[in-house]
This record gives C-alpha cells, structure tokens and sequence, in this order.
C-alpha cells in the first residue's frame, strides 16, 4: 500500500527540498506520514472548497501548491478560515501536503509547465538558481513561429483556466512576437531578467501598478518590448497541477485528480464601457 511518505518522497525526489526559499513552508501540513493513499487530489490553494471536493470524491491526500500556514499561525479554531481547513482534513482523515518554491524553480516546475501550456518549445530558467542552469526562477523560449502580440494573448486566454482577472495586455497589439518569458505567480521582480535575456513577450501575475508602469516607460523608450501579459495568479500555476498528478499516478499507482475549481479569489470582472475590445484589435 503507498502512504502519505510514499507520495512525499516522490514529490521530494522530482521537486527536491532545497530548491526552495528559505522563507518557504513546504511538506506535510497535516496528516499521518504512515496513513494509506489510494487517491490525491492536486490543486493550486488548499482552500474550504477544495478540502469539499476531496471529501466529495474520496481523497486521502491533498497536494496543493501553495502552503496553508506560510506566515504560520497562534492558533486554529474551528471558526478561522484556516482553522476549519484543518478541522475539516481532520475530520475526514485527509492529509495535506504543498510544493511551493522549490516546485517553483525545479525542472519539469511551475514556469516549465506554463511554458509548456503556453506552446513555448524549449525553455530555460530566467534567473537560474545556482550553477544548475537547469534549475531556477521562471522561463523563457520561442514560439514555433511568430504571430502578433494580439493573437498570442488570445492563445494565453484559451490555454489557461477561465478567471474574472482575463488577460490584461500591454503593448501594440500588432507587433510580432516569437521569443516569450513566463513566471508561474507573482513575477514582477523579474522584469528586467525578461528585458535583458530579449523577450518579446512577459508573461506572469499580480503585476503592480509602478513596476509595470515604469517597466512599459522604459521600453517605449526603444521598440516596445518586451510586451506584458498579466494574468491571474491561480491560472499561470494550474499548468503544473497535472504534469505532477501524472508523475504522481505513474510512480506510486495510485488515482490522481487534478482540481478545476476557481481559487482566484475574485469572482467577477465588468470591464468599463470605453475600454477597446481587445478580441478586435
């Protein structure tokens, strides 16, 4: 029987400990190391909704990206929004585990994936991490052929799950684009990396007003690029979900499923009346 040690350990061995920050939570959060496994549920935030459809189709474990207690807690009663995550996985003898930075810069992570899902044919780490050139923060490559910044913002929108946030653009719409660099999350620290490795194109999430501001400035200051593509954080990580589910189901034989749930906190968008359309630019 595989057990909740078996699944870590495989995690651990194909998105190793020591890629991660040191400020980073990563592992088991709740559950028994020795508890059996025979299915996992994989999503990106281990919130209330998820733990429900863990329940609902009989999960043993959950594996979510982001950790549940990164800036720790006092305490936990069953009335915090956390305390009844942890009550609930109790309850129903549900374990919880969550690779986050170091799934962030291992090969086959978070950005590999989005690049991969994006349609990006080989890529290499943005910042690498170390002398492994393999291994680092974020990624960048070429398309297999040009199209316009237009028609690959249409493309991110369809490859990635459906959010209110959408897919915010900024640059000229009919500039050709062939070389892209992504950020699985929150990637405005390493926009300069995008403009100094010749992206054509940034794709990350949770860009802020003045890094985004100041970054566009600059690059109107020669031909525009590059190009940036915001989309919501949940989406440009929900790529990985299923390369680890798939690891995850080969190595250990047990059922996988990955989440589809929305755990973008945001549930509706209203864009105003006088912004163009950007389907028909």
């Amino acid at each position: 029987m595989t057990t909740v040690a078996d699944i870590a350990d495989i995690l651990e061995r194909r998105f190793p400990l020591h890629l991660a920050e040191d400020w980073d939570v990563n592992g088991l959060t709740v559950g028994d190391p020795a508890a059996d496994v025979k299915r996992v549920l994989f999503a990106v935030d281990p919130t209330l909704a998820v733990v429900q459809e863990a329940i609902d189709i009989d999960a043993d474990l959950i594996v979510t990206h982001h950790p549940l207690l990164l800036r720790g807690v006092q305490q936990l009663p069953v009335t915090s929004g956390k305390g009844a995550v942890v009550h609930q996985l109790i309850a129903h003898n549900i374990s919880l585990y969550n690779a986050h930075t170091n799934a962030d810069h291992a090969t086959d992570g978070v950005s590999e994936a989005l690049a991969a899902a994006l349609g990006v044919t080989v890529s290499t780490p943005l910042r690498p991490l170390g002398e492994d050139r393999t291994q680092g923060t974020g990624r960048i490559g070429p398309l297999p052929g040009p199209v316009t910044l237009a028609e690959f913002a249409r493309h991110v929108a369809a490859a990635l799950p459906p959010t209110a946030h959408g897919v915010r653009v900024a640059g000229d719409l009919d500039a050709t684009v062939t070389t892209i660099a992504v950020c699985g999350g929150s990637g405005d620290s390493f926009l300069d990396d995008a403009r100094a490795l010749g992206a054509d194109v940034y794709v990350t999430a949770d860009l802020r007003h003045h890094p985004a501001s100041d970054f566009r400035e600059l690059a109107d200051l020669g031909d525009g690029r590059p190009f940036l593509i915001d989309v919501a954080h949940s989406a440009s990580e929900w790529a990985w979900l299923r390369a680890a589910a798939e690891h995850v189901a080969d190595a250990a034989g047990v059922d996988t499923t990955v989440s589809t749930l929305n755990t973008d906190p945001w549930t509706a968008h209203f864009p105003s009346p006088t912004t163009p359309d950007a389907s028909t630019p």
